[in-house]
């Protein structure tokens, strides 16, 4: 029988796992987050744009690997940060045109129209300031995406 090291656990601080965190570190990290949480409209925006410039590249030179992977990027960025800006919403969707996209063999093969239905409700909740499946049109708008993803059986 082989026995797991602990020696991390004593490194950062005995047996549970939050007992090594220093409560004033988090609050300090919660107020430096708050302190920042006025940018995160312009943030949210950029990264939209970032976004919408992936799908024109595709529009303009065409599904190549290379456009795709920067449409998955873009999309992947915004899974990651639609949720710390406030916009849960955004990183569902975003997570399921990561879905529809994930694959690389069959990236290429994505429906341009379902991927533009992604990126349209995104820029919609920006829009409307829809920031969570509590919204009637956050809830409709992810079960109407997930239902076209399942057709695809992705």
């Amino acid at each position: 029988m082989i026995k797991p090291s602990d020696a991390l656990r004593r490194k950062v601080g005995g047996g549970s796992r939050l007992s090594a965190i220093d409560p004033a570190i988090i609050a300090k990290a919660e107020a430096a987050l708050k302190s920042l949480s006025g940018n995160f409209s312009q943030w949210l925006n950029d990264e939209v744009e970032k976004l919408e410039a992936s799908r024109q590249l595709v529009k303009t030179q065409g599904v190549t690997v290379a456009t795709m992977e920067s449409l998955y990027l873009r999309a992947h960025d915004l899974k990651g940060l639609g949720a710390t800006y406030g916009f849960p919403l955004i990183t569902r969707i975003a997570g399921l045109l990561c879905r529809l996209i994930d694959d690389r063999d069959k990236r290429l093969e994505a429906p341009i129209s379902l991927i533009d239905a992604h990126i349209d409700a995104i820029k919609a909740a920006v829009r409307d300031d829809i920031k969570g499946e509590d919204h009637p049109v956050g809830r409709m708008l992810v079960q109407e995406l997930e239902r076209r993803i399942r057709e695809l059986g992705a």
